[in-house]
């Protein structure tokens, strides 16, 4: 439950280089970096309920821990995974639809800090929300 509440990014470590990894152009990856993304997350149980909210789009996402479900990028990217609660972290495994490639996905608070942490293809980003 402690993931419950309403978090707007605050900051990011290495994203542009993350975005370049998942092949996403220039003009989207500056624009990403300046998306201010708040995410919403509610909890009950294994049920989990996720609005994003950005410059882009806002969409909601609800998963059940360990089950697959499809979900796409804010550039388009088709993916199909699930979430896993290990310990106090959230982790995502994500396949591409489009080549196959995993992504990786931990999220984990961090004193008062949600830490949203992406590894693909050996490049890790975190992207780092408060209250």
């Amino acid at each position: 439950m402690a993931f419950n509440g309403t978090w707007k990014i605050d900051r990011n470590e290495n994203y542009e280089k993350f975005m370049e990894a998942m092949g996403v152009n220039m003009m989207k990856r500056k624009l990403g970096a300046h998306d201010n993304l708040k995410i919403t997350i509610q909890q009950d149980g294994n049920k989990f309920t996720v609005k994003e909210a950005s410059n882009f789009r806002t969409i909601e996402i609800e998963f059940t821990l360990g089950a697959t479900f499809e979900y796409s990028l804010a550039d388009g990217t088709e993916l199909t995974g699930s979430w896993n609660l290990e310990g106090n972290k959230l982790v995502g495994t994500f396949t591409r639809k489009d080549n196959g490639k995993v992504l990786k996905a931990y999220r984990e608070i961090v004193g008062d800090e949600l830490v949203q942490t992406y590894v693909y293809e050996g490049v890790e980003s975190k992207r780092i929300f408060k209250r």
